[in-house]
């Protein structure tokens, strides 16, 4: 427990040190949400129709713009090279760094999407269905996005390798989130929907962790 919470600390400190990567993140959400209602003003009832699906698709490819810096640092400098064969458990780093990552830019977009969402024509009774998709969506883009960013350590132009592994992992969390979304008002299927989510996150939890440490542990003997 004490590595876990060390390295969450010590990547919120490094992400306060280089802020401008994440404000690129955050911005790149903000600005590719709110071109759709520009681009739409004039068709309210289809912008509100497709709005769970930009906002997620948005959150989706906002997260991949991060996860290449997961461990490059850390395998530049010899850190993580070090913390290996120190014999600590790798799947606390990795979880670690996967926690941390949702902080820095998972709870950051999960605050704004209520906002946006109102630009999007969004109605207000499926703002609570949001939020809850997003909590129980976006630890798992963190999660798989950990797993990318460790497939890849050693890669020169890791970005693309990422976004080509992870993004297909996510499907089914982009689907079963934005079909919650859009069931607002049927309880019955957003519950459904919402417990598949959790499954996904409660199983990526342990399997990224082991998978991850896994591989990290391979790249670097």
């Amino acid at each position: 427990m004490a590595l876990f919470l060390a390295v969450i600390i010590r990547d919120l400190q490094l992400a306060k040190r280089h802020g401008t990567d994440i404000a690129m993140t955050l911005a790149f959400f903000v600005l590719v949400v709110a071109l759709f209602p520009l681009g739409l003003s004039s068709a309210p009832v289809l912008l509100s129709k497709i709005a769970p699906a930009v906002l997620w698709v948005t959150v989706l490819l906002s997260a991949m713009l991060s996860f290449d810096q997961l461990f490059q640092k850390d395998y530049e400098d010899g850190w993580l090279e070090q913390l290996i064969f120190s014999g600590l458990p790798l799947s606390m780093l990795v979880l670690a760094k996967a926690c941390a990552h949702w902080l820095i830019t998972g709870l950051p977009m999960l605050l704004l999407a209520p906002l946006l969402a109102v630009g999007l024509n969004l109605p207000s009774k499926s703002y609570p269905i949001t939020i809850f998709t997003m909590l129980l969506g976006t630890p798992v883009i963190s999660l798989f996005g950990t797993l990318g960013a460790a497939l890849v350590i050693s890669a020169r132009r890791p970005g693309l390798l990422i976004t080509i592994i992870v993004l297909p992992l996510l499907i089914p969390v982009l689907i079963f989130a934005v079909s919650a979304i859009e069931a607002t008002g049927d309880w019955s299927a957003i519950r459904v929907r919402l417990l598949f989510l959790g499954a996904i996150l409660s199983a990526a939890i342990p399997l990224v962790g082991i998978a991850a440490s896994n591989v990290l542990r391979q790249s670097l003997e």
